[in-house]
């Protein structure tokens, strides 16, 4: 049985955050000021003074819920992970159907952002996806006994950029199969690394 990969992808931070409209309605404005922002500029060339200005709230609200604009852009691309999966009705409630799942998502997301007519498309996607994918392993790791000597923060990284990697590859390839063939090679690629630290 594969451990450490359940996660439950619609949920983050504490319950009280989840819960608070002024919170939750801040921050969408931010993500949404940052993608606009993305349609004009690049990442780098952005102020975090601009993405308050564009959501029209102060700066001081921003780093209430930001400490920088790399974590606007992290929360920014979870928000739209959690989406792509939550459209494709996938489920996380076993472990075995957790790592397809993830894998699939990936690979949506990678079809959605690199069609995406902002700068998002032309930005290194690993620097946003594969944290987001670690942290839904390290996660998971949380809920399940490791093998003695396991490394959970290593076997989410080496699990994430193995699942980034054969996203991108097969995201790269004229006349791909479908995504939901690929997201079934990646488990079998992928599985082994959880088996192997598992109790």
């Amino acid at each position: 049985m594969l451990r450490g990969a359940v996660v439950d992808l619609t949920q983050s931070g504490s319950a009280a955050e989840n819960t608070d409209p002024r919170v939750l309605r801040s921050r969408q404005m931010l993500m949404e000021a940052l993608l606009m922002l993305l349609t004009r500029k690049e990442f780098d060339d952005i102020s975090i003074q601009e993405i308050a200005d564009e959501a029209t709230l102060n700066r001081a609200t921003f780093y209430l819920h930001y400490p920088d604009k790399n974590a606007l852009l992290q929360a920014m691309t979870a928000a739209r992970f959690r989406d792509l999966i939550a459209r494709r009705g996938l489920s996380f409630t076993n472990c075995d159907g957790a790592l397809r799942a993830i894998a699939l998502g990936v690979c949506d997301y990678l079809a959605e952002t690199t069609g995406c007519p902002s700068q998002l498309a032309k930005m290194p996607l690993e620097g946003s996806i594969i944290p987001v994918v670690e942290g839904m392993f390290e996660e998971g790791a949380a809920h399940h006994a490791m093998a003695p000597g396991a490394d959970p923060k290593l076997q989410a990284t080496t699990a994430a950029w193995a699942i980034f990697g054969a996203a991108r590859r097969w995201y790269q390839t004229p006349g791909r199969i479908p995504a939901e063939e690929m997201a079934a090679k990646i488990e079998a690629l992928v599985k082994p690394i959880f088996l192997t630290a598992s109790m």
